[in-house]
């Protein structure tokens, strides 16, 4: 069974409400995260690719790539979870795993299935909650994977109001 249903979801897969890079993280993580995900990418066989500076590389060992000077250029990790959808892993701080995915290319179920089992496979990999914001809204995740349900959830209401609590009167 599906985590989320496409028709109770899709206004937050509309890159014109939601921007089209939403971004997606792992808050309170720490380099051995980082390093979970770099061998969850090998472990799982997803298509990747690393680069510093537009330079493709070798992945290194999250140790190497986030003890890098802190005036360096983000280096930034692509994986492919299926050929047609991706994610862009930067390495910003150690504290948080953050990666971009692009709207657009997750249009209708089997494509939010897609990202839901993307994000379930580093949540469990992890141990942790993985958190999707609006584009430029940080901090106030719509959808994420739950550790206790051990499966993706809505967080907020599709159309703006909290999940959790009443609609507002109109």
């Amino acid at each position: 069974m599906a985590d989320l249903l496409w028709d109770d979801v899709r206004c937050l897969f509309d890159p014109d409400l939601m921007g089209s890079l939403p971004d997606v993280r792992v808050p309170h993580a720490s380099m051995e995260d980082w390093q979970a995900v770099l061998d969850l990418v090998v472990d799982k066989g997803w298509r990747c690719q690393y680069s510093e500076g537009g330079v493709v590389l070798p992945a290194p060992r999250a140790e190497a790539v986030l003890s890098r000077p802190a005036d360096a250029e983000c280096p930034e990790l692509r994986v492919w979870p299926t050929a047609d959808v991706l994610a862009i892993f930067r390495f910003h701080a150690e504290d948080e795993v953050d990666f971009d995915v692009d709207l657009r290319e997750l249009q209708g179920q089997d494509r939010l299935d897609v990202l839901c089992g993307f994000l379930g496979d580093i949540g469990r990999r992890l141990g942790k909650p993985v958190l999707m914001d609006r584009e430029g809204d940080y901090g106030h995740p719509v959808l994420g994977y739950d550790v206790e349900a051990d499966r993706v959830v809505l967080l907020a209401h599709p159309h703006g109001r909290d999940s959790h609590g009443p609609a507002p009167r109109t």
